[in-house]
């Protein structure tokens, strides 16, 4: 009866292992389609228009870097990253090819990242740089206007290579190619500064019309 009873309590020693194990083995989670009576795009698309193809990331070296007109410049984590407060919210990017989406984002705010690193006066422009060598940027006034978000879920989520692992740039009422994604660096500058697509003629304004 002893040896019956130490057996019971071995095989739920070893159920409650395999769960854990399960829980923590990255399997995916349920996709939001719907968020506050908001239909939502799917998270997977077939189509990709980055520079160069899906960028893959190590969570684990990861550093985003914080620099230019700054007190204090910062590389923080991916972790220390999303120690910020936390935020959540439905936005609609629309792409200069004509399509657009509307997903749920839940990151942090690009104002609780900067506050780290405190702001020098002067600062006009917010560039954001990408693994794969992309950047653009925004004045740094209408970044606090719409209050930028750094993304890291789309309909709850964590980025995939494809959709911008680990962070994507949320600039909302921008055209998708201020929507940096594989987010590597911040930079805060006085001057102004056009990036890859920019550099070939597409406006720096991109304002969604």
């Amino acid at each position: 009866m002893t040896l019956s009873r130490n057996n019971r309590v071995k095989t739920v020693i070893v159920m409650i292992i395999l769960a854990l194990a399960a829980l923590s083995s990255g399997v995916k989670a349920a996709e939001i389609r719907e968020y506050e009576g908001k239909s939502l795009d799917p998270f997977d698309r077939k189509y990709d228009n980055s520079i160069k193809g899906p960028q893959y990331v190590n969570k684990n070296t990861y550093r985003l870097e914080v620099t230019g007109l700054v007190q204090k410049p910062l590389k923080l984590t991916y972790d220390e990253v999303l120690a910020l407060p936390h935020v959540k919210k439905v936005f609609t990017v629309h792409c200069v090819e004509g399509w657009d989406e509307t997903l749920l984002y839940e990151g942090v705010y690009l104002r609780d990242i900067l506050k780290g690193a405190g702001p020098k006066s002067g600062v006009k422009t917010v560039i954001f740089y990408a693994a794969d060598g992309y950047s653009s940027s925004i004045p740094y006034d209408y970044a606090k206007k719409v209050d930028s978000m750094i993304g890291a879920k789309i309909n709850g989520l964590v980025l995939d290579a494809k959709r911008g692992f680990p962070f994507q740039v949320v600039n909302d009422g921008k055209l998708g190619y201020k929507w940096v994604k594989w987010l590597t660096k911040i930079e805060l500058s006085d001057k102004d500064y056009r990036g890859f697509w920019e550099r070939r003629g597409y406006s720096n304004d991109a304002d969604v019309k």
